[in-house]
């Protein structure tokens, strides 16, 4: 069986996880933390990137500047609305976002929030898991491989979940060590 579907499934539930981290606030300027968020800007929705020019001026400041100067009230709102803790400052033509400095509460919400998504990705390689022995549960069924080769399609699958769960686990311990030490 080519377990390369299944492969590729929870590599992008490990790269949807690394993003995640990413566009977490955690005390420092980092561009990635606006890449994600819609703005519902005059001619129809759009990233914040594809809008604007984002640029970090220093440690703890973002400089957002629109392409199209009207727009810089519709940014300044959905990074605002976007719950990440940060008041954008509209300058009405760019928009500066100061990065808080993390307290003891924000870094353990931002803790509970790795761990949230941490379950999450766990449940998604589950699920893919469950898919890929279903797939050779059902090759063996049809008699278009033997046992033995059911044995081995799961053992591979067993293998390459363990792997990922590892990497995942790896990622997590990281990002949660650097939440709590900034």
């Amino acid at each position: 069986m080519n377990i390369t579907p299944f492969k590729t499934q929870m590599d992008k539930a490990l790269h949807y996880l690394e993003n995640e981290f990413m566009s977490l606030q955690l005390g420092r300027a980092s561009t990635w933390l606006v890449e994600n968020i819609t703005v519902h800007a005059s001619y129809g929705d759009m990233k914040v990137p594809q809008i604007a020019h984002v640029t970090i001026l220093d440690p703890q400041t973002l400089k957002i500047e629109p392409r199209d100067k009207k727009e810089c009230w519709a940014i300044a709102k959905a990074i605002f609305d976007a719950e990440l803790w940060l008041t954008p400052q509209n300058e009405w033509s760019h928009i500066l976002i100061k990065i808080p400095a993390l307290t003891e509460e924000r870094r353990n919400e931002i803790s509970k929030k790795v761990k949230s998504m941490w379950e999450e990705t766990k449940a998604k390689i589950r699920i893919v898991r469950q898919d890929a022995m279903k797939a050779t549960k059902k090759l063996l069924e049809n008699k278009e491989i033997s046992e033995n080769e059911n044995k081995a399609n799961e053992a591979n699958i067993e293998d390459v979940v363990k792997e990922f769960n590892t990497k995942i686990d790896n990622l997590v311990k990281a990002k949660s060590e650097e939440v709590m030490k900034i």
